[in-house]
């Protein structure tokens, strides 16, 4: 097993994660990023992103998170491939956090960021599937707008 002493890991790479080695990176702090089994998280999966400060005509997903990576890495983020496996928290200020990488890479940290977002669960049924997008939401918070007024069923609330 490998091991790397880093400043600054982040865990994640959706906006939470990416902001985090924006401002690490000009701080200084020499963040290194691992993108988790989803990188860029669930907005590569979103066509439409209308909420999200600075775009003010809306952007595609996977672009904006294109758009977030390539400024982490413009400030120097080093951005790796990747997913923790496990997370050991020091409780000790004088030593450094454990994590472990594709349950075989050991790291220590002298701080970390875990911005691992969230998975959106769905019931998996044939029709649902269908109706991903036109319909059917995973994010109450992001798509509530687009049902103003009517009727709506709510199933789970993970």
């Amino acid at each position: 097993m490998s091991t790397d002493i880093i400043k600054t890991l982040i865990i994640g790479s959706g906006p939470a994660g990416y902001t985090a080695a924006i401002y690490a990176s000009r701080a200084d702090l020499k963040p290194v990023l691992y993108t988790g089994m989803e990188p860029g998280g669930q907005l590569t999966t979103t066509t439409e992103v209308d909420n999200f400060p600075g775009y003010p005509n809306g952007i595609d997903g996977p672009k904006m998170m294109e758009e977030l990576k390539a400024q982490a890495e413009r400030f120097g983020t080093d951005v790796r491939i990747g997913e923790a496996t496990s997370v050991i928290l020091s409780k000790d200020l004088n030593k450094n956090h454990e994590i472990i990488i594709d349950h075989e890479k050991k790291i220590f940290a002298k701080t970390v960021i875990i911005s691992t977002g969230a998975s959106a669960k769905y019931l998996g049924l044939e029709s649902e599937q269908k109706l991903i997008g036109g319909g059917v939401s995973a994010c109450a918070v992001c798509d509530g707008f687009f049902y103003k007024d009517q009727d709506v069923a709510i199933v789970g609330g993970g």
